[in-house]
C-alpha cells in the first residue's frame, strides 16, 4: 500500500509540474500577442509590453520602477498626452485602458 502512495504522489507531482510549464508558456503567448485582453491591463506583463514600446529609461538600466506613479508619469510624457484633460488618474484601470488604447492607435 505504502508504494502505491508513494506512486500517486509522484505522479501528482509530475502532472502538477507539467500544469505549471505548461501556464507560463500561455502567458507569454498572451504577452507576445498584439491585442490586449482588459484581465491583462495594468499586470506586470502589460508593464513590460508598455515598456518595450515606450522606454522610460536611458537605455543604460536607469529609469522607474515599472508600474509605479514616476513610470505611468513618465509613459505618459512620452506620449505627449501628460497634462491633457482627457487622460484619467493614475493607478487606476481607466489609465491603463487609456494608454493601451493610445498605443494601439499609434501602430
Amino acid at each position: 500500500m505504502k508504494y502505491s502512495q508513494t506512486s500517486l504522489c509522484v505522479l501528482l507531482l509530475s502532472l502538477m509540474s507539467l500544469s505549471a510549464c505548461n501556464n507560463s508558456d500561455s502567458a507569454t503567448t498572451s504577452v507576445e500577442s498584439s491585442s490586449t485582453t482588459p484581465s491583462s491591463l495594468c499586470s506586470e506583463a502589460w508593464f513590460k509590453q508598455v515598456e518595450q514600446q515606450v522606454m522610460s529609461g536611458d537605455g543604460q538600466g536607469h529609469g522607474p520602477d515599472l508600474g509605479s506613479e514616476e513610470w505611468q508619469s513618465v509613459i505618459e510624457f512620452k506620449l505627449g498626452v501628460r497634462g491633457n484633460s482627457d487622460v484619467p488618474q493614475r493607478n487606476t484601470p481607466q489609465w491603463c485602458e487609456y494608454i493601451d488604447a493610445k498605443l494601439l492607435a499609434s501602430k
